[in-house]
């Protein structure tokens, strides 16, 4: 007879009340699609009283998690704790160490301690799995390990943190300032303790990493990415972009070059029509191309209790099954390490500026765009108040390097109100 496969969990939150009632909702499912009963031995949080609606007296406790990853009884340990170090990072280095495998939601701390972590486990002949840590209920770590395992990915991009977008298509929908929708944000529960994780694009851009390093074939390079939040997003932009049949998202961008692995976390315009233009609310996105498949979409939720109890689930399932591959689809030692590259594919850009109103001001700004080989495509001046006028202005396709030096120059002319506001235009 099969033995048991058994679980030990750390962090009693959300997620992990989640896994509980899955393995206990559906233990006859589970069992008959992995040909092992799957149960839980031993659990770790903070706080053993906290009231967390379900009965856990059927499972051990231990109140570190450390000594969770080291008992004798238990075959995974389960980390969602959260935190790219401290008792997070402590444990799973104690479960691999001690022969577990390892399920983990964890982002940050794959994001910043993947390579050695992955060298770990397979050093100890162990498993690290992760889909619960990009895009919650997407199996799109999967996809990219295998079904699309015969492709050279080319691309991948996404929208990849439901808060943010939830903020931008409700200050859209709504009308509202920023200020406005981040407060209602907050006051509902969907900013993390520390708000700049969100909106600062942090969150978002530990999971493009994970992405990039399955998808290239690459050591997961977190410092290595370019940042930009959703902060300086104004009503203005999103109404002006929607003029121009474009929406405002908080977009990841991908993709292995010449120069390097090119990794970008920030705010794009992308076509209305497009899949990413339609995405509402808090619902992730990930678009994978490769040279065969060509374009792949997946779209779920990318947060909750259901849908990231459901990753966390699915790769118990393939360790009950006995699915064993190497943390980020190849052997460690064949990551390659390579270093950061901006993008240097011209793309249109949107800029939005304030210009002191005076004769000469936007001819001014015009021919600073012209001098640095930035082409005019659009450009839009909107109501002004009596010292100010906000214009509107759409590139044709240049290099952000022409963009920088041309939005350098403005800064130190006489006829800017406020600073210039660029924002790519991604095809999609």
């Amino acid at each position: 007879m099969t033995t048991p496969l058994r679980l030990g969990i750390a962090g009693l939150g959300t997620v992990g009340v989640g896994v509980v009632r899955i393995v206990r909702t559906h233990a006859a499912l589970l069992q008959a699609r992995t040909g092992r009963d799957i149960q839980i031995t031993a659990v770790s949080a903070r706080d053993q009283s906290r009231d967390r609606g379900i009965n856990l007296s059927h499972y051990a406790w231990e109140s570190d998690p450390v000594a969770l990853a080291k008992r004798d009884d238990i075959d995974i340990y389960v980390e969602l704790m959260g935190g790219a170090d401290g008792p997070a990072l402590d444990s799973v280095r104690a479960a691999l160490e001690t022969g577990k495998d390892v399920v983990t939601a964890n982002k940050a701390m794959l994001a910043m301690h993947g390579h050695e972590l992955a060298k770990l486990a397979e050093e100890k002949g162990r498993i690290i799995r992760f889909e619960a840590a990009v895009a919650g209920g997407i199996p799109v770590i999967k996809a990219l390990n295998e079904g699309l395992a015969g492709n050279e990915i080319t691309r991948v991009m996404g929208v990849m943190n439901g808060t943010c977008n939830y903020i931008l298509t409700r200050m859209e929908s709504a009308g509202l300032p920023y200020a406005t929708v981040f407060q209602e944000a907050n006051d509902l529960g969907y900013l993390e303790a520390d708000p700049t994780l969100d909106v600062g694009g942090i969150d978002a851009g530990h999971k493009l990493a994970l992405l990039s390093a399955i998808a290239f074939g690459t050591r997961p390079d977190f410092s290595g990415m370019e940042l930009e939040g959703i902060e300086r997003i104004s009503i203005d932009d999103i109404r002006q972009a929607a003029d121009m049949g474009y929406r405002i998202k908080l977009l990841g961008v991908a993709q292995r070059t010449g120069r390097g692995l090119e990794q970008r976390m920030q705010p794009c315009l992308v076509p209305m029509e497009s899949p990413l233009g339609q995405l509402e609310g808090g619902t992730n996105m990930v678009v994978i191309e490769g040279d065969a498949v060509e374009q792949i979409v997946l779209r779920g939720p990318g947060a909750g209790q259901g849908p990231t109890a459901s990753a966390v689930m699915g790769d118990v399932c393939d360790l009950a099954r006995g699915f064993r591959m190497p943390t980020f689809g190849r052997p460690a030692d064949m990551l390659d390490e390579l270093p950061a590259a901006m993008s240097s594919l011209p793309a249109p850009y949107y800029l939005r500026m304030g210009l002191i109103d005076k004769p000469g001001a936007l001819a001014k700004i015009a021919m600073i765009l012209g001098n640095s080989g930035v082409s005019i495509d659009r450009m839009r001046q909107y109501s002004h108040s009596a010292t100010s006028a906000p214009v509107l202005i759409v590139t044709h396709k240049t290099t952000r390097s022409a963009l920088d030096e041309a939005l350098a120059a403005m800064e130190s002319t006489d006829v800017i109100a406020s600073a210039p506001v660029a924002l790519r235009i991604e095809s999609v």
